[in-house]
């Protein structure tokens, strides 16, 4: 059986293998880790989808090939008969069967200055050569680093992330200079993983494509507050997911797309294809590492209580590395949440080939004028900043301005108690 490069993204063409961590002749079970792949939108681990033997590696790590292309072969392993079995005389060792022979010791261990390199991390699993290497290089202790893989399994990004928030005298030997390519005048120089050139790649290509526009406005989330105060801790009792405010964004900006369908769209050639559902992209942060937008098929049609069970489903699926391929396919508008870290405004790059994508940064309580009819007062309000990019050859700026007023007018005078309770 070919195990071939996965797609795991609907603009995906290509991936590039970080790392085995099974080698030619060894046997493999069900869902055990074979290796490492990085595409611009993830980077993920490649199970194996059958029990058998590893006869070939057909891609070597560090080379870079299309979606869909043979990266190694598993056969099933064939049991001889019991009676053959104590006949035969032992087979001639293949190049792909040979026995591992043990690493060199060195000539210090005689004198009992040398200790063998840790190869398993703090929880026991082994660690890849990829990963062994850099501990080596960087003289570090593997139970010191936070595994981001499978079950806590360190990765080769993982050690790199570790090494760069780690001081510089922390990455040498006592006694040795820091190598020249992990140094530069003034400070330590950190080279782009791929995940991190094809981020760029994207960013750059769509500021070039789509004239970019922001707009934002401010919102009072008192309705939104009150009801997630009271129903909180019986949503999550409930539902076993925290309730937080972007599911309420996300439920409202559905609604007001249906008013503004022009930024569910997407620009092709010199048409505007309007999107006939809201297929919501939720923008998740990779432990600092990069982005990819999950997305939420046909979000217009959820409760609110589904939009905030299925926002967190697919964030922890994103994070744990068990996403599946389709749920990065398909987005028709972007959701953006820089809230969780206090932002007051965010203008985010439009994943393209969308037209708009919004930003939810920080709620805080500020004094703010209330109009009434027995006049204007001052008052203590929750107010949050909502951001919106959009593509100025989709849309003008009266359109996307009238969205974003039907959109705080929702999250203002929406029943909110009665949305949870739907």
């Amino acid at each position: 059986m070919n195990i071939l490069m996965p797609q795991l993204g609907e603009t995906v063409s290509e991936g590039t293998i970080i790392t085995w961590l099974k080698s030619e002749g060894d046997i493999v079970v069900v869902d055990e880790i074979l290796l490492e792949i990085e595409t611009d939108k993830a980077a993920t681990e490649v199970p194996a989808p059958m029990a058998g033997v590893l006869t070939r590696i057909l891609v070597p790590a560090g080379q870079t090939v299309v979606v869909g292309t043979a990266l190694a072969v598993i056969e099933v392993a064939a049991a001889p008969p019991a009676a053959a079995t104590a006949a035969a005389p032992a087979p001639a060792k293949t190049p792909s069967t040979a026995p591992r022979l043990p690493e060199p010791v060195p000539a210090d261990a005689a004198r009992g200055r040398w200790k063998p390199e840790r190869k398993v991390d703090r929880a026991g699993q082994p660690l890849s050569p990829a990963v062994r290497r850099l501990v080596r290089e960087h003289a570090l202790d593997p139970a010191a680093i936070v595994g981001g893989g499978r079950n806590g399994r360190i990765r080769r990004r993982d050690v790199l992330a570790h090494v760069a928030g780690a001081a510089p005298a922390a990455t040498a030997r006592a006694g040795e200079t820091p190598a020249r390519s992990a140094m530069a005048p003034g400070g330590r120089l950190v080279p782009f993983n791929r995940l991190r050139k094809r981020i760029a790649e994207h960013m750059v290509r769509s500021k070039a494509t789509s004239p970019h526009v922001l707009q934002a406005v401010e919102v009072d989330f008192s309705a939104v507050v009150a009801a997630r105060s009271k129903y909180k801790a019986a949503f999550q009792d409930r539902h076993g997911v925290p309730l937080s405010f972007l599911p309420f964004v996300a439920h409202a900006l559905c609604r007001a797309l249906a008013e503004f369908p022009a930024l569910n769209a997407s620009i092709e050639g010199e048409a505007l294809r309007l999107h006939g559902d809201v297929n919501l992209a939720v923008a998740v942060d990779l432990n600092f590492e990069g982005l990819v937008a999950p997305v939420l098929p046909r979000a217009q049609t959820l409760t609110l209580a589904a939009m905030a069970t299925g926002i967190h489903a697919i964030t922890q699926r994103v994070r744990s590395g068990k996403f599946n391929a389709d749920e990065l396919k398909g987005g028709t508008y972007t959701l953006s949440n820089s809230g969780s870290f206090g932002t007051f405004l965010t203008a985010p790059i439009i994943n393209q080939p969308q037209v708009a994508i919004l930003s939810m940064d920080g709620i805080h309580k500020r004094a703010t004028v209330v109009e009434s009819d027995a006049g204007d007062s001052i008052a203590i309000r929750p107010i949050g900043v909502l951001a919106q990019s959009f593509d100025h050859r989709a849309v003008d700026g009266a359109y996307s301005a009238a969205y974003l007023r039907a959109l705080k007018g929702l999250i203002e005078a929406r029943d909110w108690e009665a949305a949870l309770n739907t």
